[in-house]
């Protein structure tokens, strides 16, 4: 089963960084997940889900597809609604 993912918000970066947006995305227009960054590594843009800091002060993910199946579907929406947005 295959979900649809839409991409509802982006924000891009001017800088210089690694991390080029910020994203929410929609499930089958039922549920928001706000958080995704777009991010610009070694082998080109990937997107990495929402996290927060532990109390132990590493970073842990929020929110992620357990299947590689979803992962694509989503990576797919994400960052082509990123390349279309890219002015």
């Amino acid at each position: 089963m295959a979900l649809d993912f839409k991409v509802i918000r982006i924000h891009k970066f001017d800088s210089k960084g690694a991390t080029k947006a910020i994203c929410d995305v929609a499930i089958a227009n039922e549920f928001v997940i706000k958080g995704f960054r777009v991010i610009e590594g070694k082998n080109g843009l990937f997107v990495g889900a929402p996290q927060e800091s532990g109390k132990d002060g590493k970073w842990y993910n929020r929110a992620f597809p357990i299947t590689a199946q979803t992962r694509e579907v989503l990576n797919k929406t994400v960052i082509s609604t990123y390349m279309e947005n890219n002015d």
